[in-house]
């Protein structure tokens, strides 16, 4: 259970408590923030409220009830502690932080069971999903343990005399060193497995690590660092600050003391670039990921593909496929195909491990509503009826939309899935190239030379072929263009 056993540390009442220097700590403000269970939309946890203020404690009245906020000194103390704990870090051997990383990943898979549970209450995912998403995060610190001991343990000699026009005098020697403080901040849908995929990395190669957790996924993100807590790294090299972003993001992104920001989201990650100055940035933004489907096709496998890709973990997933663009002469067989298998999805409570469960907040259920209301407006074709209960949204296949509606551009996060009918695979391109985003898409014809040019024609960051988008398996590069991130863009191809 959360919050008890060896995580009884973690939490102090009903709230969870936030981490710093090595010891879990309760704010100075006394203020937490209620994490909504999305499928009884009830608070389920409470987490300390860190924010930001003037220099000095002061009290707000807010709704006849004083409460005190925290200064900027807890965050500047994180700031300043992570600073020096990496100074020493940096001069630890690569083979024990390889060390310390394996025995957290072990610790991880060990108590897999009470973050997979958070997960569930947190986030609504699927009970089998959540315990596979904690399994999967300690499999790839171990991973980043062992290739960061490969990488971080080579250099590079060069001489002057391999450049024209110089006489062997001069000899270079490259090696890679940290950055120093990395400010962390994944998303509500993968928070454990996407925070480590940002920690063990910056770990391994010698940087300290500021956290800051999703607010529905923060209790499975504590729970995680306990595991790095129990695993013995050193006081102040890791850290986890929880509390609203609409109150502390500006304050952390723009902090003097964070030498990187890795993050992961939506197009907040766009004003944070703006404000972060002169700092390298990781982030990935969203997609609205096409998949483009030619009259060659195997349209079982398509139809399969579509499901899985489409409608996994409720359409929540930058890698879903968001948008179906097909062949019109082979459309109303696929359509008929998704739509027969839409119709034996099961839908409920993520406890149940159904595969459609309660989008994460009713906001998104609100603006999935819009972009459904919108299409219904224009007149697209509802293969199922729209039907909605609190945050369940089930599924829904919309057939014969256009460009001038919203859910042919927008990202919807949940499952609801487009389809556009076209004439031609230029028309299809053309689609996917005119969107904003450019994080992943998918190409299904059984010619591969038509697979591979349409794929090198698509300016997305990774193309599946044959296969939906997906993100993985965690060793692949992964990154987007244009409004879908920046920093470690590589072009991606899979078969």
């Amino acid at each position: 259970m959360a919050g008890s056993g060896v995580f009884a540390e973690v939490i102090d009442g009903d709230v969870f408590k936030y981490y710093a220097d090595g010891e879990w700590k309760k704010s100075s403000s006394g203020k937490s923030v209620n994490i909504v269970n999305p499928t009884t939309r009830k608070t389920q946890y409470k987490v300390q409220a860190l924010g930001k203020s003037n220099l000095m404690k002061y009290e707000l009245l807010i709704d006849n009830f004083p409460t005190k906020t925290c200064t900027q000194e807890e965050v500047n103390k994180v700031m300043e502690i992570a600073k020096a704990a990496q100074k020493s870090w940096a001069k630890t051997p690569l083979w024990k932080r390889a060390e310390l990383l394996h025995k957290a990943a072990a610790i991880l898979k060990e108590h897999k069971a009470p973050i997979a549970e958070a997960l569930i209450k947190e986030i609504a995912k699927p009970a089998k999903d959540a315990v596979t998403e904690v399994v999967r995060s300690g499999d790839l610190v171990s991973y980043c343990a062992e290739e960061g001991v490969r990488i971080l343990g080579q250099g590079a000699f060069l001489v002057s005399d391999s450049f024209p026009g110089n006489e062997r005098t001069k000899y270079c020697l490259t090696s890679k060193i940290p950055l120093g403080v990395v400010l962390a901040i994944p998303p509500f849908n993968y928070p454990v497995n996407l925070a480590v995929s940002k920690i063990a990395p910056a770990l391994i190669a010698g940087n300290s690590l500021v956290l800051k957790p999703p607010t529905q996924g923060a209790v499975a993100c504590l729970h995680m660092v306990h595991c790095f807590h129990l695993a013995g790294f050193p006081k102040g090299l890791i850290s986890c600050i929880t509390g609203k972003g609409s109150e502390i993001g500006d304050f952390l992104t723009m902090h003097p003391g964070v030498n990187c920001i890795s993050f992961t989201g939506g197009d907040t990650g766009i004003a944070i670039s703006k404000k972060a100055g002169m700092i390298p940035l990781q982030m990935e933004l969203g997609g609205k990921d096409a998949c483009i489907v030619l009259e060659d096709a195997d349209l079982d496998l398509v139809a399969a593909n579509i499901i899985k890709g489409g409608f996994s973990y409720s359409g929540q997933r930058c890698t879903a496929v968001k948008v179906v663009l097909v062949m019109e002469s082979v459309a109303d067989t696929l359509v008929e195909k998704v739509k027969s298998k839409v119709a034996k999805l099961t839908v409920g409570p993520p406890e149940d491990d159904c595969d459609i469960t309660p989008v994460v907040s009713e906001s998104s259920a609100n603006f999935i509503e819009g972009l459904v209301m919108d299409a219904k407006q224009k007149g697209a074709t509802f293969c199922q009826e729209y039907k909605r209960e609190g945050n369940l949204i089930w599924p829904l296949l919309l057939d014969h939309v256009r460009p001038d509606m919203r859910i042919a551009w927008e990202e919807p996060f949940g499952p609801v899935l487009p389809v556009i009918r076209i004439g031609s695979v230029e028309e299809g391109i053309h689609h996917c190239n005119a969107s904003n985003f450019g994080l992943q898409g998918c190409v299904f014809t059984k010619d591969i030379n038509k697979a591979m040019l349409i794929s090198d024609a698509m300016e997305t960051g990774t193309v599946q072929i044959n296969s939906a988008p997906a993100r993985g398996p965690d060793h692949f590069p992964f990154q987007g263009i244009k409004d879908s991130g920046i920093g470690c863009i590589r072009d991606h191809k899979q078969h």
